[in-house]
């Protein structure tokens, strides 16, 4: 009678979940999620990526607390938010790629919304700095149009919402200090070794 009862238990199980990939879908489908999210096992550790439907939005080392990212989006962009894995296949694809060395550029529409002014300017710089390169917080600050904004360009960096994707780990002190990163210095240290970056 176990066997019969786990055999139940499992196809209710699988059913269940495939009604609630269908309600997510359509949920998709009849335009009523502004914002999507998923999760990315990264071996910085777990990553939570999120989009609107004009692209990638947030990319945030989970240890940030998933909660309070979530909360902010919602404060900050929409509450309709749901987990909607699909629709983030594309970034999750890169991110392996990028992470198993294949891939040494996003091709992801970003979404921009979530920064203003200078501290645009200088994540879009940012944006541009090529693959295993590294430059300086006064070259990202002149790029962005203020060469003696060099304090201002460490905060805009500071609150990228998009590391990785948007490079800030590949922004350095003069004299080739590594600075500050978001994620800890740990994580700039992986990523500008995988990326086969000058040692500052």
């Amino acid at each position: 009678m176990n066997r019969i009862e786990d055999a139940l238990r499992q196809e209710i199980e699988v059913d269940v979940r495939a009604a609630s990939e269908r309600a997510l879908q359509r949920a998709d489908a009849a335009g009523v999620v502004d914002v999507a999210y998923a999760h990315f096992d990264s071996p910085l550790g777990l990553l939570l990526i999120a989009a609107t439907h004009a692209g990638l939005v947030t990319l945030a080392y989970v240890e940030d607390d998933e909660e309070r990212i979530l909360a902010d989006l919602a404060h900050r962009l929409s509450p309709r938010i749901l987990l909607l894995p699909r629709r983030l296949d594309g970034v999750r694809r890169e991110l392996d790629e990028y992470f198993s060395g294949r891939r040494t550029r996003f091709d992801q529409p970003l979404d921009w919304s979530l920064a203003r002014g200078f501290t645009e300017k200088v994540l879009r710089a940012t944006a541009r700095i090529p693959y295993g390169r590294v430059v300086s917080y006064r070259e990202v600050a002149t790029r962005a149009g203020n060469e003696r904004a060099v304090r201002a360009a460490g905060r805009a960096l500071g609150s990228n919402r998009l590391p990785i994707v948007v490079p800030c780990h590949r922004v350095v002190r003069t004299g080739g200090a590594l600075g500050g990163y978001t994620g800890g210095l740990a994580k700039k240290e992986f990523l500008l070794d995988l990326e086969g970056a000058p040692s500052p």
